[in-house]
């Protein structure tokens, strides 16, 4: 909160008005005692009614002295006691369920810092609750779409188990042909299971990463190494355009692979065939740039960064190839840990993903910074 200067302080405003409602009661019953006087003077009294109404005048003097300081005292500190009621009925609303409620600033001295921190206070509060009320959505989507997603392979094994159990298959081949299918289900399970293991780990807010500086052009042509016997068995053509200048960032590495082998096993599963692929790592703005372009269908979704949602598997294409709907969702939590940002692109047939996250040199200054 900013600093009150001391005039400012709402003890020396109470002061002030304290001081001038004395004074303006102390000039009352001098005025009073004057007034006496005068007309003691002009013999418009008597000295045996002074003498006999003596307390009866003192009493008037010192009630007339005491109204005058409350009446003063009240007008000066009157707009202070205003927006103490206003402040009163505004806490009242905030704790009646009104959050986010904000109070007008009015002054600088310490009601308005009083007020500045129940704003801050009702923000934080309207924020907090809305964060809960997004996890606790997110929580049950979560459990709807893993319902689902777990019950359709689980159904498979279970029917076809029940087949072999009571022997309903006419040949060995067929026999051969319900193991195979129960297996491949059972990957699928456990596939998703693991997916979403690795999703609700991440999305907590004690996930630590194990950071080291690493330079990202070494990591991405071992990767690409490692991934181009397979893109050749798909029919994707490789073309790479990756610098040659050192790249140093800091990152989780056995996370950021992950990352980039999501990104190649979704342009191996939802690429044309044969076509080409390109990956582009590049250099800017004190950022380190990776662009992954692969030749894709026209995605139904008008927003292609939907693919990074939850279970999102948007066209058939997606639907079709087995995915779990979390590989892009759990590249996305683990960019976003390294203070990046992934999205996607499409122009003209081309699938854009590009994943961008600053350079070491922008982190060193960002904790240099006061």
């Amino acid at each position: 909160m900013r600093s009150i200067a001391f005039r400012n302080k709402l003890i020396v405003k109470i002061f002030i008005a304290v001081t001038i409602g004395l004074l303006g009661s102390f000039g009352v019953m001098i005025g009073i005692s004057l007034f006496i006087s005068y007309l003691f003077t002009v013999k418009y009294l008597a000295e045996e009614s002074v003498v006999q109404y003596g307390y009866v005048w003192l009493l008037f003097m010192y009630s007339a002295g005491i109204l005058t300081f409350i009446a003063i005292f009240l007008f000066l500190v009157r707009k202070k006691l205003i927006y103490l009621k206003h402040i009163s009925q505004s806490i009242n609303y905030i704790a009646n369920g009104k959050l986010g409620l904000t109070i007008r600033l009015e002054g600088k001295d310490e009601l308005t810092q009083l007020v500045e921190n129940i704003n801050y206070m009702s923000k934080e509060i309207e924020n907090k609750f809305e964060h809960e009320r997004r996890l606790e959505s997110a929580k049950n989507e979560l459990i709807t779409n893993v319902s689902h997603d777990l019950r359709t392979p689980l159904t498979s094994i279970i029917g076809y188990v029940d087949l072999l159990r009571h022997g309903q298959y006419d040949t060995i081949s067929q026999h051969q042909e319900y193991l195979e299918t129960i297996y491949s289900k059972s990957q699928r399970l456990k596939s998703l299971i693991d997916e979403l293991f690795e999703y609700t780990r991440l999305s907590s807010p004690d996930v630590e990463l194990n950071l080291s500086e690493v330079d990202l052009t070494g990591i991405m042509e071992q990767i690409i190494g490692e991934y181009t016997p397979i893109f050749e068995k798909e029919q994707l053509l490789v073309e790479k355009k990756i610098t040659d200048e050192n790249v140093p960032v800091v990152l989780d590495v056995e996370k950021m692979v992950r990352v980039y082998e999501n990104l190649f096993t979704n342009a191996i599963k939802y690429s044309l065939k044969p076509s080409k692929l390109y990956i582009n790592l590049e250099t800017k703005e004190n950022k380190a740039i990776l662009k992954v372009s692969n030749r894709t269908e026209n995605p139904s979704v008008g927003d292609v960064n939907k693919l990074f949602e939850r279970f999102f598997r948007g066209d058939k294409s997606r639907r079709d190839n087995g995915g779990t709907g979390l590989g892009l969702a759990i590249s996305k939590r683990i960019v976003e840990l390294h203070d990046g940002t992934i999205r996607a692109e499409y122009k003209d047939g081309w699938m854009n993903l590009i994943v961008e996250y600053p350079l070491i040199k922008q982190k060193l200054m960002g904790e240099s910074c006061p």
